[in-house]
């Protein structure tokens, strides 16, 4: 699994599942596996890298041993898509403290904005290989 970098996200929320179609869309490289924040995988990752239940609200990546949540990983995932995409990284240089307030702003409206969903989504049998 340490090949591949984990997309952790939040399996109820419409936002977060046409982010996860995105990145798989435009993973050319095949490097993202996923997990939504509510399965057992999803808890076990949170605890084997010590994450709270605040961060329930982050997308959270997974590299190389190493967790990242909220912004810092989304741009990290978008760096990784290349293209276009990979120039947002650019806005790493900004604070995270800035950063994270337009993050925290969209993530606590995402659900009245996008909608939610009654169940976690489940993936279909030509993308199951690509969560865990």
């Amino acid at each position: 699994m340490d090949k591949f970098k984990i997309v952790l996200f939040d399996g109820v929320c419409n936002l977060c599942n046409s982010s996860v179609n995105f990145i798989i869309d435009n993973d050319k490289k095949n490097i993202f596996r996923f997990t939504s924040l509510q399965s057992e995988k999803g808890a076990e990752i949170l605890q084997k890298y010590d994450l709270s239940g605040s961060n329930i609200d982050s997308v959270i990546l997974i590299d190389g041993g190493k967790a990242y949540i909220k912004s810092d990983a989304a741009l990290r995932i978008a760096r990784e898509l290349g293209g276009i995409y990979r120039s947002l990284y650019f806005f790493i240089i900004l604070p995270a403290f800035l950063r994270n307030s337009v993050y925290d702003f969209i993530a606590k409206n995402r659900y009245k904005w996008f909608g939610k969903k009654d169940s976690c989504r489940i993936p279909t049998p030509e993308l199951k290989n690509k969560f865990l």
